[in-house]
This record gives structure tokens, C-alpha cells and sequence, in this order.
């Protein structure tokens, strides 16, 4: 040994002092829980370290023991082994490597490439941001839908709900905004809770053909991942999207859906042994969507000015909109869209029913043209229902009348839009012009829809704005319709 080497080689950033620390023991397993025995300064949603190589999170606190969910579990997990805190909360990957990638809800990769690069990460669970930090809703979100664009607008920052019964086209419909979002700068993140394989299969593929890809990251927790994999996802697509936001970009995340989320999280307490309320759901089933949606807003300009827009998807049975979960989530966003069982069985698509849909502060983001032009066909098409329902019972009616149902006939040729076919801006002030000026009267109905493409083809090569002037564009209309 030479005298000038020390005898261990030790870190420079090395400090001696007392260490103390915990080991808990695992005295249960089963259904993706595990009951801890041990930690007594444990604290909740903390990673526990297992013996085994297993993690599992934090989330109930006992006096005698604790119980946490299994995030990665190994074949040799059982009861006996020992636990340690992490003294870490629970985060995922973020950042532009994630565009374009299909994740698991602790950001490991389901698409068969490498796991992001290590980079920035962010933690699934923290606080909305402050009010003082925060903007009016003030920007439109163009979902490329004719009804949604003129009847139930969308601002950037608001939180949208889309409700109705199963196969109504809900998802459907969200993907169709993801598409329109191609030439908005806005990223996007599709969040699936508890749907089967080849559903999600099919978004994917939906996605890839429309090169939606580029620009969207998937978040998935299929129907059969365990229950707390299915709580988490919401979380880990809200924490990838808020990255953005704080980055100063536009964002659209949209939960699929919400539902499977409340019952995910009611298995996880019930299997926690948590006193069950209301439909066996525990009683912090509110807080538990609220403190989710509530991370969605626009950001001041000193804070970046960024935005998350939510469209959170919720299912009813047999329409009936008042029961528990949709109720909750209602109150808690700033308006539904609200689609029809009987709409969808009379071939009206998308099924959304005008009645009971409503966007409470979308109206403020819409620009001023589209506001202005789309005022009184909310009306109208009311007053066509009204009309409709009263002709079934063979009442002959006035010409006045007779000329109200025809438009009403009209305007709800308008509002049937095939899937995957979103309409831009221009297009959407096209075809509102062109019926408030009894442009679209003559056509017969079943020739509507050639009618709409003639003006989306025309909006599309026009050098004509929102800003334009009113007379410039019905010139233009009067143009389109009449080229063939």
C-alpha cells in the first residue's frame, strides 16, 4: 500500500451523519393491492420500494398498517417481503419526445419503440394552477363539427363534457376534433380509460391514416389492466398536456372517458376497505374529478398563455343524464354536449341534440362573424322542431308556416356531417351565410350536403378571412354554388 493512496475510495460530496430509516413488511397481496405493516411516516401517493423489485404507491393511511396500489408487479411479489419509502411521489416523462407515442400511465412505451429519453418529468398529482395565474377564456377551439362551431362553441382553456349513451359515436367525436387540430398548433392527448384492445387499435390506426400522429400522445389503460392502472391514467395524460400548457403551447386532452375512471376508482376503495356512499362510490368521488378538470384553464400571458382544453367523455344508460357520475362531471365543466339515442336511430349524425346541449362560456371565445351570423339558427331550428312535432298530427298550416319547415328541413341537412370530415373556419362561415341569406332554400335536400362541399372547396382555395367583409364573402358564396 502506498502511503498516498487513502484507503477507500470515497464521494466527494459524501457527508457522515446519522441515517435512520424505515422497513415496512408486506402482509397482503391480491387484486392489485397490497396491505404494508411498518411505515409509520409514510405519506400519501409516496412510492414504495418493494424487496422484490416492485412498486407500489401510497394510498391509505391506517393507524395499524397501509394500503397501496401495485404500479409494477413482479412474479415474485408475496407477502413477507420487505417495503421502503421512496420519499418520492409518483411522475412521468414528458416533452416533445412523447408526440407521436402510445404510453402506459407510468410511461413505459405499448408501441414497441425504445422508452422516452430521460428529460424533463413531471408529477402526476399537484394542485390546479392559482386563479391570479390564470386568463379569461378567450380563443376559439375549432372542432371542424358545424353544430358544435356555431350552436355549442368552444374556447381554449374551457372543459367540455360530451355525454350520452354507448355506441353514440362520443369517441367518435373527439377524434374528429383531434383531426381538425392538424393546422391549429394544437397538441393533443387522447386519454383511454377501460376501453378493449381493438378499440383502441382503431383510434391508432384512425390517427396514423390522418397524420394526426405527429402531434398526439396517447395515454392507455386498457379494460383489463388492474384497476389502479385505470386510476391513474387521467393523471398521467393531465401532467403530459400541463407540461405544454407551461410551456406556453395549446393543448386538447380528452378523458375516454370518465366513467370507467369513477369506477375504477370506487374498485380501488372498496378493495381499501373505504366506507361506500352513494352507489357504492366513496365519498370523494366529486373531489376526485374536480381536482382533475379543475387543472384546465388558460394561463395568463405573464405565466406563458398557454391553454388546456378538456373534453372529458362520461356514458349514460338509456339517456338518463341526471344520474350519479354525468351530474357530478356536469357541475364541475362549463357545459355538455349532449348526444340523442333517438337522433342517432333516425340517421341524424352526429347525434347531438341542440335542446339539451350548452356551452356557458364558449360563446366568448367565438369570433365576432361566426357569433353574428349563427344568433338566431339556434332559434330557428328550435321553432323546426316545434313546427315538425305539431305537423304529425295533420294540421294543415300556412304558407309562412310551410316555409319555416322547409328551412328547418334545410338547416338539419346542414347539421349531418359524415365522420372524419371537419370543417375549417372558413367553411363553417360559408355555409352560415349562405342559409341566413336563403342561399341553400332551392336546393333539394338530398343535394344539401354537394351544396356544403361546393363551399368548403371554395373556402379552401379563397383568400378570403373571418375578418372579410360581410358582401365579399356572399359574393363568393353566390360563386361556389353556382360552379359546378
Amino acid at each position: 500500500m502506498t502511503p498516498d493512496k487513502p484507503l477507500l475510495d470515497i464521494p466527494e460530496d459524501y457527508q457522515l451523519g446519522l441515517r435512520v430509516s424505515e422497513e415496512g413488511t408486506v402482509i397482503s397481496v391480491g387484486d392489485g393491492i397490497i396491505w404494508v405493516q411498518g411505515l409509520p411516516s409514510a405519506m400519501m401517493d409516496e412510492v414504495l420500494e418493494l424487496e422484490d423489485g416492485s412498486r407500489a404507491l401510497v394510498f391509505l393511511l391506517d393507524p395499524e398498517k397501509l394500503g397501496a396500489i401495485v404500479l409494477e408487479q413482479k412474479a415474485t411479489l408475496s407477502s413477507g417481503i420487505s417495503a421502503r419509502r421512496s420519499g418520492r411521489r409518483l411522475d412521468i416523462h414528458t416533452g416533445d419526445s412523447l408526440l407521436g407515442r402510445v404510453l402506459d400511465p407510468l410511461g413505459q412505451p405499448l408501441d414497441g419503440q425504445p422508452a422516452p429519453a430521460n428529460g424533463e418529468r413531471g408529477l402526476l398529482e399537484v394542485p390546479s394552477p392559482p386563479i391570479l395565474n390564470r386568463d379569461f377564456v378567450s380563443r376559439p377551439l375549432y372542432t371542424g363539427n358545424r353544430i358544435i362551431d356555431s350552436q355549442i362553441p368552444i374556447g381554449k382553456g374551457q372543459r367540455q363534457l360530451i355525454v350520452g349513451d354507448s355506441g353514440l359515436g362520443k369517441t367518435s367525436l373527439a377524434i374528429d376534433c383531434i383531426l381538425r387540430q392538424q393546422s391549429e398548433d394544437v397538441i393533443c392527448i387522447y386519454v383511454s380509460v377501460g376501453q378493449t384492445r381493438s378499440n383502441v387499435a382503431t383510434v391508432i390506426e384512425t390517427l396514423r391514416e390522418h397524420d394526426a400522429l405527429s402531434y398526439t400522445t396517447l395515454v392507455v389503460a386498457e379494460a383489463n389492466e388492474l384497476c389502479g392502472c385505470r386510476y391513474l391514467a387521467p393523471f398521467a395524460g393531465c401532467a403530459i398536456a400541463e407540461h405544454w400548457m407551461q410551456k406556453g403551447r395549446d393543448t386538447l386532452i380528452i378523458y375516454d372517458d370518465l366513467t370507467q375512471h369513477a369506477q375504477a376508482y370506487r374498485e380501488l376503495s372498496l378493495l381499501l376497505h373505504r366506507p361506500p356512499g352513494r352507489e357504492a362510490y366513496p365519498g370523494d368521488i366529486f373531489y376526485l374529478h374536480s381536482r382533475l378538470l379543475e387543472r384546465s384553464t388558460v394561463l395568463a400571458p405573464q405565466y406563458g398563455g398557454g391553454s388546456m382544453t378538456a373534453l372529458p367523455v362520461v356514458e349514460t344508460k338509456q339517456g338518463e343524464i341526471s344520474s350519479y357520475i354525468p351530474t357530478n362531471l356536469i357541475s364541475i365543466t362549463d357545459g355538455q354536449i349532449y348526444l340523442d339515442q333517438k337522433l342517432f336511430a333516425a340517421g341524424i349524425l352526429p347525434a347531438i341534440d341542440v335542446t339539451r346541449s350548452v356551452s356557458r362560456i364558449g360563446g366568448k371565445a367565438q369570433h365576432p362573424a361566426i357569433k353574428k351570423e349563427a344568433g338566431r339558427i339556434r332559434l330557428d331550428y328550435l321553432q323546426f322542431l316545434e313546427l315538425e312535432a305539431f305537423t304529425r298530427f295533420g294540421t294543415r298550416l300556412e304558407p309562412a308556416m310551410e316555409a319555416k319547415l322547409k328551412r328547418g328541413r334545410v338547416l338539419r341537412e346542414i347539421m349531418i356531417q359524415d365522420r372524419l370530415s371537419p370543417v375549417d373556419a372558413g367553411a363553417q362561415l360559408a355555409w352560415l351565410i349562405a342559409y341566413n341569406e336563403q342561399r341553400l332554400d332551392d336546393w333539394p335536400p338530398k343535394q344539401i350536403g354537394a351544396a356544403l362541399g361546393q363551399l368548403q372547396s371554395g373556402a379552401d382555395g379563397s383568400d378570403l378571412t373571418l375578418d372579410s367583409p360581410r358582401e365579399q364573402w356572399l359574393k363568393a358564396i353566390d360563386h361556389w354554388l353556382h360552379t359546378p
